[in-house]
């Protein structure tokens, strides 16, 4: 088991060298980082004067590897906007993406386990035709519109809950709904596949046969096996979440690191950006670490293998 943790640890850290080259080199090419520092009123002669300052003059290479060492000492760098540490400012928004990110997961999976479980139970009835076109809906609605939607609705009609701000739980309510209901479908599918081939198995025929209540079947037998890919998809999809709250953010002006890419990226604040598509990059890369630990840890033929 330890030795499959270090491969996996050393994959994802080759992995964040890859992101890191490839997140200062899109950045730094995308906009021109001593005219974002001088502004749009500045003169040529000033600009020059930036980047010779800053030493944006000098081979990206060698700004990368500058960039690099100081990241991996904590230093992210300084805002060109706020002049404020980069990792400070982050940090400051962080716990409002991280709750939005882990209420949206919560409800995800408190929709699909249970859908996916009973549309196996029941293949091919109405029950199962009924899960799989909320999956379908839930995929093919644009989380925008849906959050829009609960806006009006809830909102603005019925008038139960806020429709901006993340200063109370309620405000959050509708944000991780509108995130949660698109990372569903896709659990909720593999939970029913997964459920329909354990349920064919041999140990679950042998289980019938011995007597044991439908509910230990099911639960401590059948789903246990079956949730193996649902636990990978969650991290997965996680991830997904944090990265992709930039658009529930800007929706219900919630003061997280999503609303913050925006912001950045429309004041060319190149250092947040970086730092937060650096940070966001690694908290997949653990997020997937984890998935896979968990995956060995339930099937031992994976870190045998």
């Amino acid at each position: 088991m330890l030795g499959y943790v270090i491969k996996r640890l050393i994959l994802g850290l080759l992995v964040m060298v890859a992101i890191s080259a490839v997140v200062f080199g899109l950045t730094n090419s995308a906009a021109d980082p001593a005219q974002a520092i001088a502004g749009e009123g500045a003169s040529a002669a000033d600009i020059e004067a930036i980047r010779v300052a800053y030493g944006f003059d000098r081979p990206i290479v060698e700004r990368y590897g500058v960039w690099l060492s100081a990241t991996l000492h904590g230093d992210l760098g300084t805002s060109y906007r706020q002049k404020r540490p980069v990792l400070d400012i982050v940090l400051e928004r962080m716990p409002v993406t991280m709750t939005l990110g882990c209420l949206a997961l919560t409800f995800a999976i408190v929709l699909s386990l249970p859908l996916g479980v009973l549309a196996a139970l029941r293949p091919n009835s109405w029950i199962d035709r009924l899960c799989l076109g909320l999956a379908l809906l839930g995929q093919a609605m644009p989380t925008f519109w849906f959050a829009l939607l609960g806006i009006v609705v809830f909102s603005v009609n019925l008038e139960w809950l806020p429709a901006s701000g993340s200063d109370t739980l309620l405000s959050y309510v509708l944000p991780s709904i509108a995130l949660g209901y698109y990372g569903a479908p896709a659990m909720m599918r593999l939970t029913r596949a997964g459920m329909l081939d354990v349920l064919d198995a041999d140990y679950i025929r042998t289980a019938r046969a011995k007597g044991l209540r439908r509910p230990t079947i099911v639960l401590k037998h059948a789903l246990r096996n079956a949730i193996l890919p649902v636990v990978s998809i969650a991290a997965v999809q996680f991830g997904f979440m944090l990265g992709g709250s930039i658009v529930i953010e800007t929706i219900f002006a919630m003061q997280g690191v999503g609303y913050l890419a925006w912001e950045s990226i429309s004041l060319s604040d190149l250092p947040v950006v970086q730092a937060i598509v650096l940070l966001t990059s690694a908290l997949y890369v653990l997020l997937t670490l984890f998935a896979d630990i968990v995956n060995a840890w339930l099937d031992p033929r994976i870190r045998l293998a």
